[in-house]
């Protein structure tokens, strides 16, 4: 529960698959380095190689993390760039090899199914995996969409609405056998469950500041050593001349401290969050006349995605906003849109139940008392809601 002390009620915050709050210890690390390290990491004077150490320190930082070699960390604007970059980058390298096709799933974040929509549209064919009800992919189903021509395979770690967690180990392993790139996006997956890109044996993974108690606007593309792929942007050789720009030293070094907070006591963290969810999920089970997206097991310890009869997503969250609790109907991307999820409508919901569902994502801020005061609101803004419907 976070303080407020302009307003008389609890503000709960409950939307971390959105955002995450900035943690104290990256605040002051990008406060320190805007204040003394703001030379040009480009330069050859001594603050420019003050600020490259900070960069080179957080790569460090960040490769640590993720079980990866300092080489092959990226650092980028952020999960979205990460994601264009991996699958437009590998479709133009693996098109030389005559290997247009691709595939993916149907439930991707919006920045791999819009890169993906560009590429179709410029000769690439795509396939989309359809998605089981439970919301978690089986290995076979991508074993019997590959062809000869297939060259990239993308598909996410964990969901980013419904928090199920996907066989990509096995995806990858599946892949590798075949010759073919591999890239998740494991932007939810990161500091909510362990993420060894060693043993998951990915060609290319993102990950986003913003999701791990980062700042927004900085994230990492993780490229195996090895691999091949087109350069996103023209311009200058920073990145060792695969993505161009100066560096956002700042933010670069508050993410490899959040990258190393993310790892840092994970198993707890998770026994912790398993705990919230376990504990909100059977209040709203008891509730009544709803129903869990997604397996109730196979998901990220902090996610909680309902459907509820007889209501509409957007009128609850904005009830549950005025008792100070936020949560969302889903995607932040999708914020403003009265489009059903196409995530609910993937794992076959029908447009009725996907625009009465809403996510609760829960980090280590929250605590029990949240959680229940969260059930109550919800009960009392359900029962609101249902006494308003007209009869039909």
């Amino acid at each position: 529960m976070i303080n407020n002390s302009n307003k008389k009620q609890p503000l709960i915050y409950a939307d971390n698959a959105a955002t995450t709050r900035i943690s104290e210890t990256v605040l002051n690390v990008m406060i320190t380095v805007l204040k003394n390290e703001y030379g040009n990491p480009s330069g050859a004077y001594r603050l420019g190689t003050q600020a490259k150490k900070q960069i080179e320190e957080a790569r460090q930082q960040a490769a640590n993390a993720l079980n990866a070699a300092p080489n092959e960390i990226y650092f980028t604007s952020g999960g979205t760039e990460s994601n264009n970059w991996a699958i437009k980058g590998a479709a133009i390298t693996q098109l030389k090899n005559g290997k247009k096709h691709i595939v993916s799933t149907a439930f991707e974040h919006h920045s791999v199914l819009n890169s993906l929509e560009s590429l179709k549209k410029q000769g690439f064919e795509i396939t989309l995996l359809r998605v089981p009800p439970n919301g978690v992919l089986q290995t076979e189903q991508l074993s019997e969409s590959l062809r000869e021509n297939t060259g990239l395979v993308s598909a996410v770690f964990a969901n980013n609405e419904i928090g199920t967690i996907q066989p990509v180990t096995e995806m990858a392993a599946v892949c590798r056998s075949k010759g073919i790139l591999f890239h998740t996006d494991a932007v939810q997956a990161v500091g909510n469950i362990p993420v060894d890109v060693r043993k998951l044996d990915a060609d290319l993974l993102s990950v986003s500041g913003h999701k791990i108690h980062a700042s927004k606007g900085v994230g990492v593309l993780y490229i195996r050593k090895g691999v091949e792929i087109a350069a996103f942007m023209d311009g200058g050789a920073q990145e060792r001349s695969r993505r161009a720009g100066t560096e956002n030293t700042a933010s670069i070094a508050g993410f490899g401290t959040a990258m190393q907070e993310a790892v840092a006591n994970l198993p707890q963290r998770i026994n912790y969050l398993l705990e919230l969810r376990e504990r909100f999920i059977d209040g709203v089970l008891r509730i009544g006349c709803c129903r869990l997206n997604g397996d109730r097991n196979l998901r990220l310890p902090g996610n909680a995605n309902f459907s509820f009869e007889n209501v509409e997503g957007e009128s609850l969250v904005l009830m549950l906003d005025m008792q100070g609790i936020c949560c969302s109907t889903g995607s932040a991307c999708s914020s403003g849109s009265l489009d059903a999820s196409h995530v609910l409508l993937a794992i076959g919901l029908s447009m009725e139940s996907a625009r009465g569902s809403l996510r609760f994502s829960f980090s280590e801020d929250n605590t029990i008392t949240d959680i229940d005061y969260i059930l109550t609101k919800l009960n009392a803004a359900l029962k609101k809601l249902r006494g308003t419907l007209p009869v039909v």
